[in-house]
């Protein structure tokens, strides 16, 4: 059925079967959207096309551009991203709504199924129905599931639809921005709970052992990466400890990441260790991860009830650094050590004994603290770097907590600004005496 829209005299052809309407909104020029021309789609099923004035002017003056299909197949073709709004005859008959390509006994069971065809085509859209005065409850049915608001036909004029059309857009913006509002709110709650699965409290219990950790995640991400660690004391005096990094950032990774720290506590607290507890932790990451590609780096140690020795294992993660009283900070060996989890099949990764002495700091870290650039040029800071830093630090009597947060803040500095990938960091330490 047409729509009764009163002709504009001295207007420009049509173009190809579309009639062009085109409005500017009402915002002050320094508004983004100022001076944008909305656009938009009539779905009726008038042969002769329906709204065939080509140009329509609101009370200031402004246009209107607009095309019509008559059907939704035609609309499915014209719906391109300009389009701003979409007005829909709800009286389209069920021809129209087979062109989509649904049967007719869907439309009849249904008189509004046609309107929820357009919603699922134009989900980023404004959607207005038109309907017959008579008709009020089936045009307020079309609100409750979607639309942004209706017209009575017999009521339309060119100003009531051009000044529809801005308050249908203008609410849609609204809708988009408080479900993008609502979106990130569920997504920092997500997040929380990652958190929590990724940085668990150390089960330490009983142990002379210091523990001290830092967690940051790294520049303009929404969501955590795939750094994790874990510190437990099993029954018989030893202490645990690891840490570890998948590769990639977003919910699959941060998700993997605690999968693996509740498995390698769960086996750690079972018994397992070295060679035997990675091989595990291999098979649990090769069935939970979503891809082939995706691989894990970790460091394992597990220090003697004594406090005095501990074994080292390295699953293509960087090695540890460890710190006495009067000598300056090292990295603990790293040669003829393990692939990363999840590289190849039936790896190995051989435990190394470490002496560690009476009084000693044990720091283990994720590569996003050493990855980070030295100033404005292409540099990193590197393992070398990262001991001259931490060397600084505890030559100014930096002890802990205070040794972390000043590392990590220093890290940033040099690299100028936000570190690109996430940081973790976890610091063991015994005072003999």
């Amino acid at each position: 059925m047409p729509v009764p829209v009163p002709r504009q005299r001295d207007t420009p052809a049509a173009e190809s079967g579309q009639a062009v309407l085109s409005i500017t909104t009402d915002r002050p020029a320094s508004h983004p959207a100022a001076h944008q021309a909305l656009n938009l789609l009539v779905i009726e099923d008038d042969p002769a096309g329906g709204l065939t004035v080509p140009e329509i002017l609101d009370a200031d003056g402004h246009r209107i551009r607009l095309r019509s299909a008559r059907n939704l197949t035609e609309a499915t073709r014209l719906l391109t991203p300009d389009v701003h709004c979409v007005l829909l005859d709800l009286s389209l008959p069920d021809a129209a709504f087979r062109g989509a390509g649904a049967a007719a006994a869907d439309t009849a069971a249904d008189q509004l199924a046609t309107l929820r065809q357009v919603l699922r085509l134009a989900p980023r859209h404004a959607v207005l129905v038109l309907t017959a005065e008579d008709d009020a409850e089936r045009a307020a049915e079309a609100v409750q599931i979607g639309a942004q608001d209706f017209l009575f036909r017999d009521e339309l004029d060119g100003r009531l639809l051009s000044r529809a059309i801005r308050y249908a857009v203008e609410r849609k913006r609204a809708d988009i921005a408080q479900y993008k509002l609502a979106e990130s709110k569920l997504r920092a709650q997500e997040n929380a709970r990652l958190e929590r699965g990724l940085l668990p409290n150390p089960l330490l219990e009983g142990s002379d052992l210091r523990f001290a950790a830092r967690y940051r995640p790294g520049r303009s991400r929404a969501l955590l990466g795939g750094d994790f660690y874990d510190t437990v004391r099993t029954p018989d005096g030893t202490v645990h400890a690891m840490i570890g990094d998948v590769c990639g950032h977003g919910p699959d990774e941060a998700a993997l990441g605690v999968e693996l720290r509740i498995a390698w506590r769960a086996l750690t607290l079972a018994g397992l260790c070295g060679d035997e507890l990675l091989a595990t932790l291999q098979e649990v990451l090769e069935v939970e991860r979503p891809c082939d590609e995706i691989f894990a780096t970790l460091c394992t140690v597990d220090i003697a009830p004594d406090g005095r020795r501990a074994g080292l294992c390295l699953a293509g993660h960087p090695a540890p650094l460890i710190s006495r009283p009067g000598r300056p900070a090292r990295l603990l060996p790293y040669e003829n050590n393990g692939p990363a989890l999840g590289l190849l099949p039936r790896a190995r990764w051989p435990r190394r004994q470490v002496e560690l002495g009476g009084s000693w700091s044990l720091m283990l870290y994720t590569d996003g603290l050493i990855e980070g650039h030295v100033g404005a040029g292409k540099e990193r800071l590197g393992q070398d770097g990262m001991v001259e830093m931490i060397n600084r630090h505890l030559d100014r009597g930096l002890r802990g907590e205070d040794l972390l947060e000043a590392s990590v803040t220093e890290a940033r500095r040099l690299n100028g600004g936000e570190l690109t990938d996430d940081v973790a960091v976890v610091l063991l330490s015994r005072a003999e005496g």
